[in-house]
């Protein structure tokens, strides 16, 4: 007798390459004799998933540039017009797929959507977003940041976070309660984190919790690359020098690239590059290799050091494979991830808004030439290997599983 296969369905919001990628990996490291799998994301990432076997399905999703501007602006990223949109998009295609599980990475709408369509619901999400972390708040680089000291921004953002968590919170409660579903008041960490179960993509080391119930629970890292071409210099064996990856990603601030590279240039180092598929820098440093795209984890296992925007999933690539990380962060998500390095002491953090040639290479310097930064990385290799995110999410549909 032939077991049914479980319908396991991934909603993508398509805001940045990381919410696209987490789904997708996780979608493959599921056994196919079990598990009949979809994801849905927007258009225009069908490139990444060649090779993968799976087709995705359209979801509405707002562009990256919306929620970016958002983001630097300090503003909700959505208003409850839009979500609502979301509703009604979700339940498209929850009806479509009639999943037996559905798996949400920063699709917030599914807060309503799952419950109306009466389907468990699992929700992909950081540590450092939930309630039950502790968080040191320390100001992004939002406008005002730009014009006062750090430290008396610093001081601003911590007296009008919980406001500003409140009025980020309001479009989805008034969605909610056009459905009926009460609300999730104004904590911004409730938000993002209501589904019937959590995973965490980290590990307790970085970010240690309190009283975590039942329902949430750490994953480890969710590491994934673009599946695209590499370039013609990726296969020359990269002699002498160490070697720098470096990588803004798709939410990072692309236009210090060139003055990355340049306060790498003067450095007895080699630099590998990816522009997370923007325009190249109209001038390279001769140290330097550069390429719209790059496999992410064997590049960070190359290197001596990792340089990104700060956020998680380039983090974690370096992590994983015992590199330090040098951050340049810019938004909220990406301090409040560094400040998991910086506690265990992997890495340094460079503000985005106030960054200088000097302050780069001073960092990179010391990261490359001091011993506990990558004693502390390769420790944290240490606790990643313990976890497998694949097998954490099958163990999960396993217990949901239904006859």
């Amino acid at each position: 007798m032939t077991m049914e296969r479980h319908k396991i369905l991934f909603m993508a919001e398509a805001v940045t390459l990381a919410h696209v990628g987490r789904p997708l990996a996780l979608a493959q490291a599921l056994d196919p004799a079990r598990y009949a799998v979809n994801v849905a994301c927007a258009s225009g990432y069908d490139m990444f998933f060649k090779g993968s076997n799976i087709d995705p399905l359209r979801l509405l999703s707002i562009s990256s540039e919306r929620f970016l501007a958002a983001l630097a602006a300090g503003k909700p990223v959505y208003d409850a017009a839009t979500l609502q949109q979301y509703v009604a998009d979700d339940l498209r295609v929850l009806g479509a797929v009639q999943p037996h599980v559905v798996v949400g990475d920063f699709r917030l709408s599914l807060s309503v959507s799952a419950r109306l369509a009466g389907v468990p619901y699992i929700s992909l999400i950081n540590a450092y977003w939930s309630p039950y972390v502790r968080q040191h708040y320390q100001v992004p680089a939002l406008p005002f940041a730009r014009v006062l000291p750090i430290a008396l921004a610093d001081r601003l953002f911590r007296l009008v976070q919980p406001l500003a968590f409140a009025l980020h919170s309001q479009p989805l409660n008034r969605v909610r309660r056009a459905h009926g579903l009460p609300s999730l008041g104004t904590d911004l960490r409730r938000v993002y984190t209501d589904a019937d179960h959590v995973l965490y993509a980290d590990i307790p080391q970085m970010f240690p919790s309190d009283d975590l119930p039942f329902s949430h629970a750490y994953m480890g890292a969710v590491t994934w690359s673009p599946p695209t071409p590499l370039p013609a210099w990726w296969d020359k064996p990269d002699a002498g020098p160490p070697v720098v990856y470096v990588t803004l990603g798709s939410s990072g601030a692309g236009q210090v690239l060139p003055l990355v590279l340049q306060a790498l240039a003067s450095l007895p180092v080699t630099v590998i590059a990816a522009t997370a598929g923007g325009a190249s820098p109209q001038s390279v440093p001769a140290n330097a290799r550069v390429a719209p795209y790059l496999p992410g984890a064997a590049a960070a296992r190359r290197a001596q050091l990792v340089v990104c925007n700060g956020g998680s999933p380039t983090c974690q690539q370096a992590l994983v494979a015992g590199v330090p990380v040098l951050g340049i962060a810019g938004n909220l998500d990406q301090y409040l991830n560094m400040a998991g390095v910086l506690a265990c002491g992997a890495g340094r953090l460079l503000r985005s808004d106030r960054l200088t040639e000097a302050a780069v290479r001073a960092a990179a310097l010391a990261l490359l030439s001091q011993e506990e930064p990558r004693a502390a990385a390769l420790r944290l290799a240490g606790h990643f290997a313990g976890y497998d995110a694949g097998r954490q999410l099958a163990s999960l549909l396993d217990r949901l599983r239904v006859p």
